[in-house]
């Protein structure tokens, strides 16, 4: 597939039966990417949107996005205001295009180097763990009384997935940040997603600056494991508990091998 580069209004209708379409409606994660944004900041906001689901893989490396009208209704956006959005992400080399049949506005295969982190990330992080730690755990509360079967089967795939990427961080992160908001989606509430979703992105500017020791990836995936057993239960205590001892032990992670 040869990129044309992006330019506004070459996003074409996405041909029937296409496997890299994103099917927005089967993905509450996206439905909260492609909600409506505020009138005052449209293109901005568009671009933040679009950017960070890119960022955290729930728009993967050569996804074509939708077709522009159903964008723009979904976004609730002028068409105009969605070219500029696309045309700032083709430039900043998160997206491309594609003419002809077949073609569209893809993802990029390989995305361009993370910018450097804010002067104040580091200073300030604490708090925004505080603010994760909170609300992950109340979210996990909610998960407990409103998940559905089908909730709780999608985060069981996610498993054996992550401990079989221990060493390939990239993909583990990606199927970590699903695991994540995956507890978010079990809640039925979009706004509460579009929070997690929101925290995810601050995780990973912070995680950036790391390292990423197997041994505790796969301290991480017990974990992980005992959250969903405590979600499969129906056990709010037990499942708020898990949650926090797992950001705790994130933490401290943190605590330990962030730069000073």
């Amino acid at each position: 597939m040869n990129s044309t580069g992006l330019s506004a209004g070459n996003a074409t209708e996405p041909a029937a039966g296409d496997d890299t379409l994103v099917r927005l409606d089967a993905a509450t994660a996206l439905e909260s990417v492609f909600a409506p944004v505020r009138a005052q900041t449209t293109l901005e906001e568009a671009v933040d949107r679009i950017g960070t689901a890119i960022r955290l893989g729930l728009l993967p490396p050569g996804t074509r996005l939708p077709a522009e009208r159903e964008l723009c209704t979904r976004l609730g956006i002028a068409r105009s205001t969605l070219r500029q959005a696309l045309l700032a992400l083709g430039q900043s080399g998160h997206l491309h295009a594609v003419r002809g049949r077949g073609g569209g506005t893809f993802v990029v295969d390989e995305l361009p180097p993370a910018p450097p982190p804010a002067p104040d990330l580091i200073e300030r992080w604490p708090e925004m763990w505080d603010q994760r730690a909170a609300l992950e755990v109340g979210i996990g509360v909610l998960a407990c009384r409103r998940a559905s079967e089908a909730d709780l089967a999608a985060l069981e795939q996610l498993l054996p997935a992550m401990e079989a990427a221990v060493e390939e961080f990239d993909t583990y992160r990606q199927l970590d940040v699903r695991f994540h908001i995956g507890i978010a989606e079990a809640t039925g509430n979009r706004r509460l997603v579009a929070m997690a979703t929101e925290v995810q992105g601050e995780t990973n500017r912070l995680i950036a600056l790391i390292a990423h020791p197997v041994a505790v990836l796969r301290s991480s995936n017990a974990q992980h494991r005992r959250i969903l057993g405590a979600l499969r239960r129906g056990d709010e205590g037990a499942t708020a508990r898990a949650l926090a001892e797992h950001l705790r032990g994130t933490e401290h992670v943190l605590a330990g091998l962030l730069p000073r």
